[in-house]
C-alpha cells in the first residue's frame, strides 16, 4: 500500500498495520470454522511471520477497535504490469455487515491513489458468500483458474479470477452503503 504507516479509515472499518497485540485475535478468528474452511494450515507461528512480521503487505481490519480480520495486499513489481493482489478474512462475528467490501474499498482506492491500475482477487470457486460480496463491491469475473488452491488431504480446487480496475472506478469503489 502506498503507506502502511497511515491506517486508512472509513465509516466502520480501520485499516491498519500490524500490531504484536493482533497474534492471538488473529489466530482465534483463523481457527473458527467458517474461516479456517478457505484459509488452512494457520498455525500461531504462520500468522506472527505472515501477518505480524509483515508490516509492508499485511493490513489489519479493525471495528470498533477490535481486531476483525485481515489483508493481504500484494503488489507487483514491474511498472509494466500496476496489479495489486489481495486477500482478506473477516471473523464470524463481523459478517453481513459488509465489513470486508469497505476494508477493500479502502484499500483500492489507496493502491489506485498510488499509480496502481488494476487489483485482483483469486477466491476459492466455492466460497459463494465471498464471492458475492466481490461482485457486489465491482469485481468482475475474468475466469477460472483451474487446481489452484491444494485443500485439506491433498485435492485441488479450482478458483474464480476476479478483478477490478481504474477504468471501472477512477478513485476507487464507493464505500458500501449501510442501508
Amino acid at each position: 500500500m502506498s503507506d502502511v504507516a497511515q491506517p486508512l479509515v472509513g465509516p466502520l472499518v480501520t485499516l491498519r498495520a500490524p500490531a504484536h497485540e493482533d497474534l492471538d485475535p488473529l489466530v482465534a478468528i483463523l481457527g473458527e470454522p467458517e474461516v479456517a474452511l478457505w484459509w488452512v494450515g494457520y498455525t500461531p507461528q504462520r500468522v506472527r511471520e505472515e501477518f505480524i512480521d509483515a508490516p509492508q503487505t499485511a493490513r489489519i481490519i479493525e471495528v470498533e477497535g477490535r481486531t476483525a480480520g485481515a489483508m493481504f495486499v500484494l503488489r507487483g513489481e514491474d511498472p509494466e504490469y500496476p496489479t495489486t493482489v489481495m486477500h482478506l478474512f473477516i471473523g464470524t462475528e463481523f459478517r453481513g455487515r459488509r465489513i470486508g467490501e469497505e476494508a477493500l474499498a479502502l484499500a483500492i482506492r489507496s493502491e489506485f491513489a498510488a499509480g496502481i491500475s488494476r487489483v485482483t482477487l483469486d477466491p476459492n470457486v466455492n466460497n459463494d458468500g465471498a464471492i458475492r460480496s466481490y461482485e457486489r463491491l465491482g469485481f468482475k469475473r475474468i475466469g477460472v483458474l483451474r487446481d489452484y488452491q491444494v485443500r485439506p488431504g491433498g485435492a485441488l480446487e479450482d478458483a474464480l479470477f476476479l478483478d477490478i480496475t481504474r477504468s471501472d472506478f477512477p478513485d476507487g469503489p464507493p464505500l458500501p452503503s449501510r442501508d
